[in-house]
């Protein structure tokens, strides 16, 4: 990777690379842009077959996170954090301290919380070295598990999709393949299920998905076997790029709708689900939840304020909806052009502001002088 090149070319700010050997921390931190405000996301922990594909993990993932926060309408930029290790056997108190004293270290410009492989406790110990941190115990006046939030925000998001797609949002008698079923899917499915709808799941970890199969009656299928169910809702909820050229040829549904990060391998990919005549709500429109939710926190919890924020999704999604049918674009593109029109409102109002700031300086200057 050609590190430098490809942070001109998507215009990242900052990427941070982190190492202890003491307790085996290898993280990188990627801040994508900050014009909204200072940088959150996550801090996702996985076994990454490479060093090239963390890096790859970490720009795209902050990225999303710049779109996600603007979409939503926070006052946040986007940034991400990868640490390489398996979480199920590397996690150590030292490992999350030495983490948490980086974070400390670039003073506000980076918030983080819970993502894949990482969870309230973990946030809870980093906490002891910083205050840049968010989704901790709700001893400490924050929300903890973010992870009901982000499947009730899916969930409602969901429901607008399918309006789009069927005329009708209510989700009773659907049938919904599930793609991973962890903290957040394992709520989703709950609120499906209390919906009325048919449940077909899987995992890579087959003992999650039987959780599933046990408490929500949904049928099990191999990981390899859910792109070809036939199903009104394909529900992607583990990790990014699994709409790809391979996965379309096998993709038997009307919707693609859930909490996975990056689920187009290719902007490309996008635009072949609208010519398959496939309704897409795009990821990190549907999958804000998590993010609004922990972004309250930065003014003072309120659980009431946050959920009101979450049901925003359905109208947010929607809108997407309204916009790639009015504009006849894909609704990937559509969610970046109302994610970018935001930040970039903004940026011009900033120059404005700077040019308003120096008109008055100067003529202050030469009045002085006069």
């Amino acid at each position: 990777m050609n590190l430098f090149s490809t942070m001109e070319t998507y215009d990242y700010e900052q990427v941070v690379v982190c190492q202890d050997r003491t307790s085996g921390l290898k993280a990188i931190i990627a801040i994508h842009d900050t014009t909204l405000g200072p940088a959150l996301g996550g801090t996702r922990m996985w076994n990454y077959s490479s060093e090239e594909a963390a890096f790859e993990d970490a720009l795209r993932l902050s990225k999303g996170m710049t779109y996600k926060n603007a979409a939503a309408g926070l006052n946040l930029g986007g940034g991400k954090t990868v640490i390489i290790g398996d979480p199920r056997k590397d996690k150590n108190e030292e490992m999350f301290r030495a983490f948490g004293r980086y974070i400390q270290g670039l003073n506000g410009r980076y918030i983080t919380a819970e993502d894949v492989g990482t969870t309230v406790a973990d946030m809870d110990i980093i906490h002891e070295e910083t205050d840049y941190v968010t989704g901790i115990s709700p001893a400490f006046g924050a929300s903890g598990n973010p992870s009901p939030v982000t499947a009730y925000g899916v969930f409602v998001g969901m429901k607008a999709a399918a309006k789009a797609a069927f005329g009708d949002e209510n989700l009773a008698g659907k049938k919904i393949a599930v793609q991973g079923v962890g903290n957040v899917s394992y709520q989703l499915c709950k609120y499906l299920h209390e919906e009325g709808a048919e449940l077909v799941v899987t995992d890579i970890y087959e003992s999650a998905a039987k959780r599933a199969v046990e408490d929500f009656g949904a049928s099990y299928v191999a990981p390899e076997e859910i792109y070809s169910v036939a199903c009104d809702i394909f529900s992607p909820n583990a990790l990014g790029a699994i709409i790809n050229d391979d996965t379309l040829a096998h993709l038997k549904a009307s919707v693609v709708a859930g909490a996975a990060n990056n689920q187009l391998k290719e902007e490309r990919h996008g635009e072949r689900l609208m010519e398959m005549g496939i309704a897409y709500a795009p990821d990190y429109v549907i999958n804000a939840g998590g993010v609004i939710n922990v972004a309250d926190e930065l003014k003072g919890y309120n659980r009431d304020r946050a959920m009101k924020k979450v049901e925003g999704i359905y109208d947010n999604v929607a809108k997407v909806f309204e916009i790639a049918k009015r504009d006849g674009i894909s609704t990937n593109v559509a969610a970046d052009r109302m994610a970018e029109e935001r930040i970039e409102r903004l940026r011009r109002s900033r120059k404005q502001f700077v040019r308003d700031e120096h008109h008055l300086l100067s003529r202050a200057r030469n009045g002085q002088q006069k």
